[in-house]
């Protein structure tokens, strides 16, 4: 599986979803972030987590 930090998860899950993209499951909530998943056009599990700590600068 692939992992991708993001922002805005919920935001991009939607355009995703838009746009004909598989999501699979629910968004899950940790103290360290959010975690949501996609299907690839080859059938790869994508992860997309949008960290807590705002790491991106």
């Amino acid at each position: 599986m692939f992992n991708y930090r993001v922002e805005n998860l919920v935001e991009l899950l939607r355009v995703l979803k838009e746009e004909g993209v598989q999501i699979v499951g629910q968004v899950q909530e940790y103290p360290y972030g959010k975690f949501g998943w996609i299907m690839d056009p080859d059938g790869n599990k994508i992860e997309l987590w949008e960290p807590k700590d705002g790491g991106f600068s």
